[in-house]
């Protein structure tokens, strides 16, 4: 993925082994930086499965975090799970 988008990273994409996300700081240029990178990957054939694909949205899911324009924080549904744990019985 890297080697795909070396020249976008960063500037309009962030990559994360399989994952990315395109950014930008209005509808327009996220418009236009998605163009593009639907455009590189059509060049370099790479698919994308449309059901893991969100497009313009405001907020999302990343590597377990919630991220918005203001801020990011850890996804609830992952603090729900640990804190459903059992307690230690043991100590060692």
């Amino acid at each position: 993925m890297l080697a795909i988008f070396h020249d976008m990273v960063e500037k309009t994409m962030e990559v994360f082994m399989d994952d990315f996300s395109v950014f930008g700081n209005s509808f327009k240029n996220c418009l236009s930086r998605l163009d593009k990178m639907l455009q590189r990957c059509k060049d370099t054939n790479l698919s994308l499965k449309w059901e893991k694909s969100h497009f313009m949205v405001k907020e999302g899911i990343v590597l377990g975090h919630k991220i918005s324009k203001n801020k990011i924080e850890v996804d609830k549904a992952k603090i729900n799970v640990i804190a459903k744990l059992p307690h230690p019985t043991t100590v060692k």
